[in-house]
C-alpha cells in the first residue's frame, strides 16, 4: 500500500517458492520451520484456501488447481483444516453445536436434527459433553474450543486434514490431551495430516516424517527420527540444537547456533538462502542455490554438503565478516 502511495513500483513476496512434497494416505507429514517461513501459507494453499500463482496441486490424482467451483465445493468435504487459534477461528455469535454443523449445512447433508444429533457425537468423541452443544466459544477454556475445531474439522468425514500449529496456544498439559486426542482420530476414521508447528518436541511425537521450511523454500525433508538423529542441512541442525535438554549430561554439548536475522522475503539472499546465517557456507553457497539432493531411499536435502563431488568442497567457509556484509547488501 506505501508503494502505490508513494508512486514505487511493487515488489511481490514469495511467501512460498518452489515447496515440493508429498503425503502419503494414512501418514502424518510434519512441516517446521521459524515465524514467517511460510509453514501456515503451504497449508492454506494445498486447501485452496489461498490461491498458488503457478504450480500444481494433486490430491487422489485430481489437480485442485483446475477444478471448477463445483469440484472444489466437492473437494472441501474431502479435506478440512484446524486452524492455530482456536481464540479467533470460532465465531462467537453460534453455539457450539453450529459450528460444528454448518459445513453439513452448507453441502445439506441431513436435516437439522441429524446434523444435532451429529454434534452431539462429536463432542462426545473429542472429549467434551453433547449437553454443552448449545454453549458460546466464550464459555469454553482454550483447550476445549480447540477441541471444538476439531470435532468442526470432522463433521464431514474428510480424509485429509491440514493442522495449523493445533496447539501452540494452549497450556502443555493440555497439548498432550490434544495430541492423543488427534492420534486416537487418526487411527480411528484412517485420516492423513498435514501437521504443521514450530515445537520439534511436538512434531517428533506425533509425525512420521517431517519437511523443515525455511524462508518459504523446503531444506530438508525425511523420516522423523533419521532426521533427529542425524540432520543432514545446517538450518535442521540449528533447530534441533534450540531444543531444551532436559538431561544434564546434555548441557556441554556441540550445539550449532545462528546469527543474524532472517533477511526479508521481499528480497531473499541470492544463491543458498540460508548461506547468509549459515556457519557451513561457502563461495558456491552465494553463487548458485542448491538443488534437493538425496540422501536416503526416503530423505532429500537441499545442501551442497550432500555431494562430495562438489566445488562446494573446494573453498574455505566464509569468514564471518565477509557472510555478514553479504547480508547487509543483499538486504
Amino acid at each position: 500500500m506505501l508503494d502505490r502511495v508513494l508512486g514505487q513500483e511493487t515488489e511481490s513476496v514469495k511467501a512460498v517458492d518452489g515447496v515440493s512434497f508429498e503425503v502419503a494416505e494414512g501418514e502424518t507429514l510434519g512441516l517446521v520451520g521459524e515465524s514467517g517461513c511460510g509453514k501456515s501459507t503451504t497449508g492454506e494453499t494445498v486447501l485452496r484456501l489461498r490461491e498458488a500463482t503457478e504450480g500444481w496441486i494433486t490430491f487422489d490424482g485430481d489437480d485442485l488447481l483446475a477444478m471448477d467451483d463445483d469440484e472444489l465445493t466437492q473437494f472441501r468435504k474431502r479435506a478440512q483444516i484446524v486452524f492455530q487459534d482456536p481464540f479467533s477461528s470460532l465465531d462467537p455469535r453460534m453455539t457450539a453445536g453450529d459450528i460444528i454443523t454448518e459445513g453439513l449445512r452448507i453441502h445439506g447433508i441431513a436435516d437439522r436434527a441429524e446434523r444435532r444429533e451429529r454434534a452431539g457425537d462429536l463432542l462426545e468423541r473429542v472429549g467434551l459433553s453433547a449437553d454443552q452443544i448449545d454453549r458460546y466459544p466464550h464459555e469454553f477454556s482454550g483447550g476445549q474450543r480447540q477441541r471444538i475445531g476439531i470435532a468442526r474439522a470432522l463433521a464431514l468425514d474428510p480424509e485429509f486434514v491440514v493442522l495449523d500449529e493445533p496447539v501452540s496456544a494452549l497450556d502443555v498439559s493440555v497439548q498432550a490431551q490434544i495430541l492423543n486426542l488427534l492420534d486416537d482420530l487418526q487411527a480411528e476414521f484412517g485420516l492423513t495430516y498435514l501437521f504443521i508447528a514450530h515445537n520439534l518436541s511436538v512434531v517428533r511425537h506425533i509425525c512420521d516424517r517431517v519437511a523443515v521450511m525455511y524462508l518459504g523454500e523446503i531444506v530438508e525433508i525425511g523420516p522423523v527420527e533419521e532426521i533427529f538423529a542425524d540432520p543432514k542441512h545446517p538450518y535442521t541442525e540449528a533447530l534441533l540444537s534450540s531444543v531444551p535438554r532436559v538431561t544434564t549430561e546434555e548441557r556441554d554439548g556441540d550445539f550449532s547456533t545462528l546469527r543474524g536475522d532472517v533477511p526479508s522475503p521481499r528480497n531473499p539472499p541470492a544463491g543458498c538462502r540460508f548461506h547468509t546465517r549459515c556457519p557451513e557456507a561457502r563461495a558456491a553457497c552465494r553463487e548458485s542455490t542448491p538443488p534437493a539432493y538425496a540422501v536416503g531411499d526416503r530423505r532429500q536435502a537441499a545442501c551442497f554438503r550432500a555431494d562430495e563431488d562438489h566445488t562446494y568442497w573446494e573453498s574455505e567457509p566464509i569468514e564471518e565478516n565477509a557472510r555478514t556484509n553479504d547480508a547487509g547488501s543483499e538486504q
